[in-house]
């Protein structure tokens, strides 16, 4: 890199839970800057999140974190050139990047579920993987079985 890396900026917590992996996933959840809007698909999820579930220990903020966790890849394959040959190394993720992966993946398959809303939608892919089941959690699966096939090119790791 040339310049100086860009300072993270920090981010508010969000009205409702006071937490700021809410508002971390509702600006990842929103389109065309309606802030607003994606709130409220997300707190209405949360609503269908409560009704639906079996347990009644948990709260529904605790859910989605156990499907986020459910979702969280801890290696991926990144693309290297190795003399005129280019391998797939396995890799691990950094935490930050861990988080937001999950939730652009969680986000991502609720978008391609077949229900009315997207509130709708999103309270059954973050039911699903808080079950460890879902699109979202077979992507990680699949992340992960393809740094363990490619784990004998780990020695070229940069």
């Amino acid at each position: 890199m040339r310049k100086r890396a860009a300072k993270k900026r920090p981010l508010l917590p969000d009205p409702k839970f006071n937490d700021q992996l809410v508002t971390r996933f509702v600006n990842n959840l929103m389109w065309d800057g309606k802030k607003s809007t994606a709130f409220k698909v997300f707190y209405d999820a949360m609503e269908i999140v409560e009704a639906k579930k079996n347990n009644d220990e948990k709260p529904s903020l605790e859910v989605w974190k156990d499907a986020l966790t459910n979702v969280m890849p801890h290696v991926e394959v990144r693309s290297r050139r190795v003399g005129g040959a280019t391998f797939q190394i396995p890799m691990q993720i950094r935490p930050d990047r861990k988080i937001s992966m999950a939730m652009k993946w969680m986000i991502l398959y609720a978008r391609r579920r077949n229900e009315k809303s997207m509130a709708g939608k999103l309270a059954s892919e973050i039911l699903a993987a808080a079950k460890e089941e879902g699109a979202a959690v077979k992507k990680r699966m699949d992340t992960h079985k393809m740094a363990e096939a490619n784990k004998a090119f780990s020695h070229f790791r940069f």
